[in-house]
């Protein structure tokens, strides 16, 4: 069984990237979210909320998110909680080398506010099946 997906935890550097996410998560998918700007705090976050599900910006200033992603899975208390790359770095190449270093699923930017929850909600299912 599916657990259900309640907590989703979103990383990235702009702020309205931020809020729009949150908007349409909460209001159209029934989820809590919590963010973090940038990814000075975000491995603190993470560990302090333990969200069912991370949304995470591949590219910001200082540690970006594969390096971000690296981190969360060296971590032994938060390395089983899925993590999806939001980027407008979506070609075929780019998108298997999220993949391919741990990455649950990736969301291409800009993304459409009114089908997020249905894209989450289908990574989250695709996590969770065998």
């Amino acid at each position: 069984m599916i657990p259900t997906l309640k907590h989703i935890l979103c990383i990235d550097d702009e702020n309205d990237i931020l809020q729009v996410t949150r908007m349409a998560l909460e209001t159209l998918g029934g989820y809590k979210v919590s963010v973090c700007l940038g990814s000075g705090s975000a491995l603190a976050q993470v560990k302090s909320l333990k969200p069912d599900l991370i949304l995470l910006d591949v590219m910001m200033p200082g540690m970006d998110g594969p390096s971000t992603l690296k981190m969360i899975h060296a971590d032994k208390e938060i390395a089983n909680i899925p993590v999806v790359f939001m980027t407008a770095k979506v070609q075929p190449a780019e998108v298997d080398h999220y993949l391919n270093i741990g990455a649950s699923g990736v969301i291409g930017k800009p993304f459409d506010p009114m089908a997020l929850p249905k894209q989450v909600d289908t990574l989250w299912r695709g996590f969770h099946e065998p």
